[in-house]
């Protein structure tokens, strides 16, 4: 029996589900976990402000609005030492992980044609159709319904035939919620499984006193 030192290592990425939450299409996984993950939240509130002639307690009206951003690295390196394994990455280099996510951003072809048929048909007006649900997940306590915001990718290394060998992506993430999906719709079940393990969290965090605080008791 071998043992080694090295835990295994949960890997974040996306998992890309057909429109409305059906069958899973593709697994984006990041090849290296970025070192730092930024989220930001916009408070979805009213009251509070004193604006008017009477100063109105501050309420919460949904669920604050969050952002991820993320930097991650794809390298072809670990499966370029093993050429016979990885065919795909001897051929193309990275630019299939890329173009999985730039798929991310953009319409399918066959999308693109339909709704250029519909339009020569003199279609009045014209729906796109509900993109793909994308999951990011970062452990398994969390995983949010997201949609991509921004994408910017910086090939830094090719090969002979200029296919990319190293990448550097910044992705930007906006958390869908239950004001974007609906309560029944399968991301917004998703979105309120998150919040609900949140809260979890959050009630494991102890009770600091009053005085820890500097205070004996309230005012």
């Amino acid at each position: 029996m071998s043992l080694t030192a090295s835990p295994r290592l949960v890997k974040g990425g996306l998992v890309i589900l057909a429109p409305g939450g059906g069958a899973v299409r593709r697994t984006i996984a990041l090849q290296y976990n970025p070192d730092t993950l930024t989220r930001s939240y916009q408070v979805q509130g009213i009251g509070g402000d004193g604006g008017g002639e009477r100063a109105q307690p501050f309420r919460l009206k949904g669920p604050a609005i969050e952002s991820i951003k993320l930097d991650a690295e794809i390298d072809a390196t670990d499966q370029l030492e093993f050429p016979d394994s990885h065919a795909n990455t001897v051929a193309f280099g990275i630019a299939p992980q890329l173009a999985a996510l730039e798929a991310l951003v953009n319409p399918g072809v066959d999308e693109l044609l339909a709704i250029a048929s519909q339009s020569a048909s003199g279609t009045l007006e014209i729906i796109p159709p509900e993109a793909p649900l994308a999951l990011f997940i970062w452990s398994a306590s969390r995983v949010v319904p997201v949609r991509v915001t921004e994408l910017s990718i910086t090939e830094e290394a090719f090969d002979p035939a200029l296919n990319p060998l190293r990448a550097k992506v910044s992705l930007g993430l906006r958390v869908m919620s239950t004001d974007d999906l609906g309560f029944t719709h399968k991301g917004g079940t998703i979105f309120l499984g998150h919040l609900r393990a949140r809260e979890s969290l959050a009630n494991l965090t102890g009770g600091a006193t009053l005085a820890s605080l500097g205070i004996g008791n309230l005012p």
